[in-house]
């Protein structure tokens, strides 16, 4: 619903653990690590706990992609069963066929089992056991799972087993009756709430992700929205989501602290009593006590005082000219050139060509600039620019990130009486900028610009694979092969044939290294921003420029 007002491709906070959205704060990065590290190497139990909406089970998803192919994984999500439900349940996710007749036996499974590990260890394959919200597991069940550990070799055991769960797990393995097995976890790891400029990173993170190129929560937003969530991921996703909901429906671009709060009031169902009013309250006592003690002293001052102060501030006929011009309360006449200084460039074209400022016009200026021809009154404008091959980019932003996305854009400026209007910027150099504005194109100065135009903006761009979605590690598709085509060009990597249509580790880098050159957030992840800059990178001649000089084309070294 406010994607588009956003400048999002997606929402980017859905509270579904998706792992292209996986932060690593410093803790997380270790747990993923250590559970990584679980899967290749021999061990025992490794022990992964954290309060609900920490991020585990994004973690566990994010463990799954990065599975070595000598690895087998059987992932449990619900553990409520008996000991025969949980081994038949690892046979069937390891893909182990069990007869009818040992389903209910605890030997024969285990049996079974145990000869399939050996099979496996000898050709030089892992088998992991990952069980989730393990807090719920039967503790006559967690001894079953205990004595699994016991199946091994005379160098290595047969079966590592991760367990992952709410902090209760740590309760239920510190039992007496449990001993056994807690003396046989190799690594415990908690899962703390994020730290308050983890919060902040956490979110920008997301909002990366999504397609974001500016800030859409203001500082103050941030860190509200990390006191109100407690630092747990999960609910800063459902008020952060909210919030966005509430400043699409006020027009509002950057999200404030107040919409934050009143989006974590819906969210918990009550209003949060901030910590320093009850502070206020001692304190705004005191400072009445103050005031009146203050004003009673300066009324019996002024009183006492005032024959002698009424004699002393009259200004009678024989007052000289400098004490008259002392006393005097009107202010001092305005130079007649500043009430008659000439009105701005920009001010005089807008009222000049008012009835050419609207909506329509500037997007029928727009895609003909792009040799596309735009409809008024039907179909949403980004709407009609899909159906052509095109895409949108409804942003708030500086001349500056235009002039590296090096294409023109609409401009939403205010005119002398502070209404709205839509012109189309059509080139740009250090000093001037060119709009579209009737039948020619006017020049005007950048800060002539500036006083009218506060930097929302939109633009087309047309998608080098024909998607323009976020591309990360493990996507594939014609996105994927022209982002490394266009990379390779840009580095004067010589053609490869086929070219790979795979997001692999190699295209990351090759990313990351396009980011950092452009100054953008280094992340390895192919989004809007990054897509954009490429295609700008690479010069397509069926593209126009922003820019008043030459156009940029691609060449064997890119620089940035």
């Amino acid at each position: 619903m406010y994607l588009a007002f956003f400048g999002l491709n997606e929402k980017p906070f859905a509270i579904t653990p998706d792992p292209r959205y996986l932060f690593l704060g410093e803790r997380h990065a270790e747990a993923l690590a250590h559970l990584v590290y679980g899967i290749t190497e021999a061990g025992g139990f490794i022990q992964l706990t954290g309060e609900v909406g920490t991020g585990k089970t994004t973690i566990v998803r994010s463990l799954l992609g990065q599975i070595p192919k000598t690895a087998e994984v059987a992932l449990i999500l619900n553990p409520q069963m008996t000991a025969p439900e949980f081994l038949l349940t690892i046979c069937e996710e390891i893909g182990i066929g069990v007869p009818d007749s040992a389903q209910g036996s605890v030997k024969e499974l285990v049996d079974i089992l145990n000869h399939y590990l050996l099979r496996s260890h000898s050709e030089g394959r892992r088998v992991v056991l990952v069980v989730d919200e393990a807090q719920n597991l039967d503790p006559a069940v967690l001894e079953q799972v205990r004595l699994l550990t016991n199946l091994e070799t005379e160098t290595r055991k047969l079966l590592q087993i991760i367990l992952i769960g709410q902090p209760e797990l740590r309760e239920l393995l510190s039992r007496n009756e449990l001993r056994q097995l807690s003396q046989r976890v190799t690594g415990r790891y908690h899962l703390d709430p994020l730290e308050r400029d983890e919060s902040a990173a956490y979110l920008r993170h997301r909002l990366r992700i999504a397609g974001a190129t500016r800030e859409i929560f203001s500082p103050g937003a941030l860190r509200t929205l990390h006191r109100r969530a407690g630092g747990i991921p999960r609910l800063m996703n459902v008020i952060a989501d909210r919030a966005l909901l509430g400043a699409f429906t006020q027009d509002r671009h950057l999200v404030s602290a107040r919409l934050v709060n009143r989006a974590a009031d819906e969210v918990f169902g009550r209003t949060a009593t901030p910590r320093w009013v009850p502070w206020a309250a001692v304190g705004g006592s005191a400072a009445l006590l103050v005031v009146a003690a203050i004003t009673l002293w300066h009324w019996s001052y002024a009183r006492a005082a005032t024959p002698t102060a009424l004699r002393a501030a009259h200004v009678g006929p024989t007052a000289s000219p400098t004490t008259a011009a002392l006393t005097t309360a009107e202010p001092a006449p305005a130079p007649a050139s500043a009430s008659a200084a000439k009105a701005p460039l920009l001010g005089d074209l807008l009222d000049k060509f008012q009835a050419q400022t609207d909506t329509d016009t500037a997007f029928t200026q727009l895609f003909a600039l792009w040799g596309a021809q735009y409809v008024p009154g039907t179909v949403d404008p980004c709407a009609q620019a899909t159906q052509k091959g095109l895409e949108c980019l409804v942003q708030r932003g500086s001349l500056a990130q235009l002039r590296q996305y090096n294409r023109p854009a609409i401009l939403t400026v205010s005119d002398d009486s502070g209404m709205p209007r839509q012109v189309v910027l059509a080139g740009l150099d250090d000093e001037h900028a060119l709009i579209e504005l009737g039948a020619e194109r006017q020049e005007v100065s950048i800060g002539n610009l500036s006083r009218y135009w506060f930097g929302d903006y939109v633009l087309l761009w047309r998608p080098g694979g024909g998607h323009g979605k976020p591309m990360s590690l493990g996507a594939r598709g014609a996105d994927v092969r022209w982002l490394r085509e266009s990379l390779d060009k840009l580095a004067g990597v010589p053609a490869k044939q086929p070219v790979s249509d795979v997001y692999d580790p190699e295209l990351m880098k090759a990313v990351q290294s396009f980011q950092r050159e452009h100054r953008l957030a280094v992340d390895g992840i192919a989004g809007v921003q990054t897509q954009i800059l490429v295609d700008a990178a690479m010069g397509s001649a069926d593209s126009p420029f922003l820019q008043l000089d030459a156009a940029p084309a691609a060449h064997a070294s890119h620089g940035g």
